[in-house]
């Protein structure tokens, strides 16, 4: 069986990708939802802002294993890059993982990169796969799931009374508006669990550009902010996706060092759930990942009913560490 390049894949190919992640999920559901067709359509097409390379070991017309390579940012960028290897369950400890894993290295390296990150399920092959190659676990995220139908109206509508003093909730749909774009960026640089891995600055450019990705894929990003005057002291995203509308996902929360302490985190997201009730019915779950030491956030997801559903891990190598072909 031997390794392509789908830097174009046809719509055939993007069929058998879809059955090998349906494969691995089938054999590792590790508490997430099964792979959508149009989910994975989306997933190997490029965004805004970065490049994506694929890999696949061919079995005739049938492929045997997948590999996906993010490239955000141009050629050299400081960034690191992010991979994905999956393997039909079957045609595992045959060694075509670590043949893909060698190929997207050569890959990686002709970009210039110098590292990149995989994220993987706890408690499946994937991890000690990756260990083997010299991959390091930099963060354990707990994969968290609030029923809404669970949440009692009366507890939203409590924690929404309880605003801290000298604060002012905003909301918007889709891009940051221009007046909050400087003061959401210097907010993002709050959650310092993922800052030591990306090492990227926030900058209301990064900002727009990671907003428009989630728009130009047809999904709808909200957003809620406490405001301390001008500055953001915290906010939430939740991005319900195009199509099924049923599932949310919950993407940055943040609240500032500074303005700790007063529960602006539980407060943003209490005022989120109340909005997406007007705005989004439909919407009946939503998921979250959190860092597995960031003890607070934790604690305020509990406190409005998310309940642990899996348990993932983020590793990082460095690119000259990797196999070559």
């Amino acid at each position: 069986m031997d390794v392509i390049a789908l830097d174009d894949p046809t719509e055939a190919q993007i069929r058998e990708w879809h059955e090998v992640l349906s494969a691995v999920h089938a054999a590792d559901p590790a508490g997430g939802p099964a792979p959508d067709p149009e989910q994975t359509a989306r997933l190997l097409d490029p965004e805004p802002g970065s490049r994506r390379r694929l890999w696949a070991v061919a079995d005739g017309d049938r492929l045997a294993g997948v590999a996906a390579v993010r490239l955000p940012g141009e050629p050299g960028a400081r960034r690191p890059a992010e991979i994905d290897i999956q393997v039909r369950p079957p045609l595992r400890r045959r060694g075509l993982g670590g043949r893909l894993l060698a190929a997207a290295a050569e890959g990686l390296r002709a970009d210039g990169r110098t590292s990149v990150i995989a994220q993987v399920f706890a408690d499946t092959p994937a991890a000690p796969f990756l260990e083997s190659y010299g991959f390091e676990c930099v963060l354990t995220l707990r994969g968290m799931l609030l029923r809404l139908d669970d949440v009692p109206p009366q507890r939203v509508a409590r924690l929404l009374a309880a605003a801290p003093a000298g604060y002012r909730l905003v909301r918007w749909h889709g891009v940051v508006p221009d007046e909050h774009a400087t003061a959401l960026a210097r907010a993002k640089h709050a959650m310092a669990d993922f800052a030591e891995v990306d090492g990227t600055p926030w900058d209301a450019h990064r900002v727009r550009e990671t907003e428009e990705v989630v728009a130009k894929r047809g999904d709808d990003l909200y957003t809620v902010a406490a405001l301390s005057g001008d500055a953001v002291a915290g906010f939430t995203e939740v991005v319900v996706p195009h199509g099924d509308g049923r599932r949310a996902a919950q993407y940055d929360t943040a609240v500032v060092p500074e303005h700790r302490g007063r529960r602006i985190g539980i407060w943003v997201k209490a005022a989120m759930l109340d909005w997406l009730a007007e705005a989004r019915p439909e919407v009946r779950e939503i998921e979250t990942d959190n860092a597995g030491d960031n003890a607070h956030m934790l604690a305020v997801n509990e406190e409005l009913g998310f309940r642990m559903e899996r348990e993932s891990m983020e590793y990082l190598a460095p690119v000259d560490a990797l196999p070559a072909v």
